[in-house]
């Protein structure tokens, strides 16, 4: 007998089972890489999370899809809205707390968001798989500036369908002043890459191309 069946023996059949359903998740999450949605990766999925490679994807005003109609209720217990910030730039970022590069980014997006919102900048998070205990610990513990939306049933993300894959996470998003999606960010972002794509947008004062 191999080691390697020596050590499939005890309970094979569970654990066929279980290599049957990971093969069938990794079998979706392929699916899911292969719609055209530019940097998606399936990379991490061993870690519990799928994450993207960090790539950036920007639109031009003529073709930016939107505006975007995302609201739905905060854990704070607000209601949001973000077509009640038109006129400014909109970050949304797809996170859960268990996530090892939601939690990489999350001193940057504090400090970017605490930078920029004096100049327009509006923020929310998104988080589909949270309560609200682990929730409020991880923004006291990063100091988040915004709130995030409760969104298990999936309806603020299904909001941004065809521009953020349901299992890319985190996934960053810039809308610009008339609410359209001008850019995207598929994994852990890059600061300063996302500081200049908000100075491009903070300095457009007129997007209607």
């Amino acid at each position: 007998m191999s080691p390697a069946s020596s050590i499939l023996r005890p309970a094979a059949r569970g654990r066929r089972r279980s290599y049957a359903l990971i093969a069938a998740v990794a079998v979706l999450l392929a699916g899911c890489s292969s719609t055209g949605v530019a940097g998606y990766t399936d990379a991490g999925e061993q870690a519990g999370y799928v994450s993207g490679d960090g790539s950036v994807t920007t639109w031009d005003p003529a073709r930016r899809p939107g505006p975007i109609t995302l609201q739905g209720t905060a854990f704070s217990g607000e209601t949001i809205d973000v077509a009640a910030w038109r006129g400014d730039v909109v970050l949304i970022n797809t996170w859960y707390a268990e996530c090892p590069p939601c939690r990489a980014e999350a001193p940057d997006l504090t400090a970017i968001v605490n930078e920029y919102a004096p100049s327009g900048l509006h923020a929310v998070g998104v988080n589909g798989v949270n309560d609200a205990g682990t929730v409020t610990a991880f923004e006291r513990r990063f100091s988040t500036p915004y709130t995030s939306i409760q969104d298990a049933d999936a309806t603020a993300v299904a909001a941004l369908q065809g521009v953020v894959p349901l299992q890319a996470v985190p996934t960053t998003v810039l809308l610009d002043r008339q609410g359209r999606v001008a850019a995207r960010v598929i994994g852990q972002i890059d600061a300063s890459t996302l500081r200049t794509l908000i100075d491009e947008l903070l300095g457009a004062t007129d997007q209607r191309e």
